[in-house]
């Protein structure tokens, strides 16, 4: 299957440059592009795309209202932000709301080809360094009326999905999170996949999200990570 894209930035060579990467794969065929996000909303509602590469910073209606309206009014297309390392304020809402994934703009082409296929195929995506800034943007906005709601999601964990999840809120990879519970690989993507169903989220995007919300990362751990944020390790995008 072919997995159709659209680009919004308002920089007409970053367009240019994000259709140079993807039309070279035969499975990824961009369909569209748009300059904020008043134009993106047309776009989306005329194309249909399976995913949509969005920039936060834009004239009009920028990246992170045009995200919520695109989850909002089209589910079907997944939304990842394009981000950079000065944006931090604008990531706990844009995950609220609901994106698929973010990734750094200065990402290697691989990870960005690589986003684009894990989104399509219904999983979630962060750039591991933005995983370490979510962590400080959540540190930083606690949203205690959630910790009530979603005591019971928590309870249907088991031990071993608490621990997964813990890790994954850490800003940790597939890979990661199994040399660090000395489990393979495909083990942590079957329990991440039965943490998704259990608290009934789609991402490992929103399942970080829910960590934070439902009180299960302690405040002090919070802290903890915020001050590891700026020597966190890199790696390839998380995704599940």
């Amino acid at each position: 299957m072919t997995i159709s894209v659209a680009l919004v930035d308002d920089e007409a060579m970053i367009r240019v440059g994000l259709r140079m990467v993807l039309s070279g794969e035969s499975d990824i065929q961009v369909v569209g592009e748009a300059a904020d996000g008043v134009e993106a909303l047309d776009l989306v509602a005329r194309t249909r795309p399976d995913v949509v590469l969005i920039d936060v910073r834009m004239p009009r209606m920028d990246g992170l209202e045009a995200a919520r309206r695109l989850v909002r009014e089209h589910p079907d297309s997944k939304v990842i932000v394009l981000t950079t390392f000065d944006e931090d304020e604008h990531v706990a809402s844009a995950l609220r709301a609901g994106v698929s994934g973010f990734l750094l703009k200065v990402a290697p082409p691989e990870h960005l080809i690589e986003a684009v296929r894990t989104v399509a195929a219904g999983g979630g995506l962060l750039d591991p360094a933005v995983t370490l800034r979510v962590i400080a943007a959540f540190a930083a906005q606690p949203d205690p009326s959630q910790v009530t709601s979603r005591a019971a999601e928590l309870e249907s964990l088991t031990s071993r999905e608490t621990d997964v999840l813990k890790l994954l809120a850490q800003g940790l990879t597939n890979t990661q999170i199994a040399t660090r519970l000395y489990l393979g690989e495909a083990t942590v993507k079957t329990h991440l996949s039965r943490i998704l169903m259990k608290l009934n989220v789609t991402t490992r995007v929103q399942a970080v999200v829910f960590a934070y919300e439902s009180g299960l990362v302690p405040p002090r751990d919070r802290n903890d990570r915020v001050r590891w944020v700026s020597g966190g390790p890199r790696g390839r995008p998380g995704s599940c």
